[in-house]
């Protein structure tokens, strides 16, 4: 399927959400001095509940992808917490290592003070289920992206993506580098104003207000001029680069073993 098929599907499955993950509403006062662990499984609908909540709290997160048949992170976690399910935190800040998607996103906002809350009671079913549904819709229109593992070459350092959980053009990066269970750096790169909606191109012209309306967007803009996700930043190799199919075709050439 083309990025720009994608996009479309993955628009549809952000509106199931109600475009949950796409704004700063909640922005933690603290910032973790060292980065959190999320060991993740970009198609599951639990993980997602988090990585929005992240996206919202404005926090950044080291992504450890853990999908089926996965053998570089899953026995990590399971070995750090017995019977573990995902995803699961490791805040090495406070020594702090817990499962459950409503744990996490309540641990995250008292711990850095951040403002977003999981969902109790009927609302908590109503959240899993449209995380469901819509995690449902995806794998339906493009096959198991995000869920199943692929042999990949190991990465020495983590890479890095700027990104927010629900942009379109995001989503099947995130997804390429969980099959390939390559660990990064996710730089939640959420909207902070009425003048971040909508695509660059679009925006830009009708609004044309700041640029760095939130932390990781106003250093975003200071690296490169402008501010637009999926951007992908290698360490291993010194890439740096815009466009999600070149960003796949580049993963896919650098660390898939065909």
């Amino acid at each position: 399927m083309s990025t720009q098929v994608d996009a479309v599907v993955n628009l549809f499955a952000g509106t199931v959400r109600g475009w949950r993950g796409t704004a700063v509403r909640g922005r933690a006062r603290k910032t973790p001095e060292k980065l959190l662990k999320l060991y993740d499984i970009e198609a599951s609908p639990f993980c997602r509940l988090v990585r929005e909540a992240l996206s919202e709290m404005d926090l950044d997160v080291l992504i450890l992808p853990c999908p089926a048949g996965g053998t570089r992170f899953r026995p990590q976690a399971k070995a750090l917490l017995k019977n573990t399910t995902f995803p699961m935190l490791v805040d090495e800040n406070t020594g702090e290592m817990m499962n459950e998607s409503a744990h996490i996103i309540d641990y995250l906002a008292r711990t850095y003070e951040g403002g977003v809350q999981a969902q109790k009671g009927p609302f908590r079913g109503l959240a899993v289920g449209t995380s469901v549904l819509s995690t449902l819709f995806g794998l339906r229109s493009h096959g198991l992206s995000g869920l199943k593992v692929r042999p990949s070459r190991e990465p020495a350092q983590p890479l890095e993506l700027f990104s927010f959980e629900s942009s379109p053009f995001s989503k099947p990066v995130r997804a390429r580098l969980c099959e390939l269970e390559l660990p990064y750096v996710l730089r939640n790169t959420a909207k902070g104003a009425m003048s971040d909606m909508g695509p660059p191109s679009f925006r830009d012209k009708l609004f044309k207000g700041p640029k760095g309306t939130t932390r990781n967007r106003a250093l975003l803009f200071e690296k490169t001029g402008k501010v637009q996700v999926p951007y992908l930043i290698d360490p291993n190799t010194g890439v740096e680069m815009y466009e999600s199919q070149a960003i796949l075709n580049y993963l896919d050439q650098t660390y898939a073993v065909r």
